[in-house]
């Protein structure tokens, strides 16, 4: 039977797990909570501390008993090691769908569009592509992810659309870090096709000293769903809960 598409959906949100290859077991109370509280969990990229494949293997047996489906997005700590395709294939086997610049759709009324995301400044401060190359090369970086969720939102005709990436979008949720590397936590380049297609809400992690909630220029909420964040502010979830 299909959903009603104006029923509320569950979003579980969280993002910054950085499961190491010694934590089996750590994330057993994570999937009871939301298996009994969502209909849907999203995971906010750095799901490995080190992207290594042991690492994957650990994480992907603690999310086998979900009984929720799970779009995900990697974070710069999936890719530390090279494996970032082997993650995702091993991810894949427990029916986790990674994004990337792509989209998942639930019940046909809930999409959700999802890329890493990258770095480079907010607002008046955002990095331009002038002078040498290595700084036209990160800029173009930036682009790239912004584009590609461009083409990921401008596929969905869905009642109603979430974004997930593991970079800011906005500099309200970073507020709190460390202001020398607050070009380094994201951009707001990737809100730019948010506001542009529209959206429910932004997920978003990386930022575990920032604040919880923000907003895009056109007021989408933005969620910082990062599990160092959440530990301190509602330590007893670690994840973010939303009805859609």
């Amino acid at each position: 039977m299909a959903r009603d598409p104006n029923a509320k959906v569950r979003l579980a949100a969280a993002g910054d797990l950085h499961c190491r290859e010694d934590q089996a077991g750590r994330f057993r109370h994570f999937v009871r909570q939301v298996n009994d509280e969502a209909d849907i969990l999203v995971l906010c990229g750095d799901l490995t501390d080190h992207g290594k494949l042991a690492e994957g293997k650990v994480l992907v047996e603690e999310l086998s008993a979900l009984r929720v489906p799970v779009a995900a997005v990697l974070g710069n700590h999936d890719y530390e090691s090279g494996h970032a395709q082997e993650l995702c294939a091993e991810l894949a086997k427990v029916g986790v769908r990674c994004l990337d610049g792509d989209h998942f759709i639930f019940d046909k009324v809930l999409g959700i569009a999802g890329v890493k995301g990258f770095c480079g400044g907010f607002g008046n401060a955002t990095l331009q592509a002038f002078g040498e190359g290595p700084i036209k090369q990160f800029v173009g970086e930036a682009v790239n992810e912004s584009l590609k969720l461009e083409a990921a939102l401008g596929q969905l005709d869905t009642p109603k659309k979430v974004v997930i990436m593991h970079y800011a979008p906005t500099a309200e949720t970073c507020q709190g870090e460390n202001p020398e590397i607050l070009a380094f936590l994201g951009t707001s380049r990737l809100a730019m096709p948010v506001d542009q297609f529209g959206a429910d809400a932004v997920f978003h992690g990386h930022c575990h000293h920032g604040v919880a909630q923000g907003r895009t220029r056109s007021g989408i909420p933005v969620y910082n769903v990062s599990m160092p964040l959440l530990a301190r502010t509602t330590p007893d979830h670690r994840f973010v809960v939303i009805e859609v």
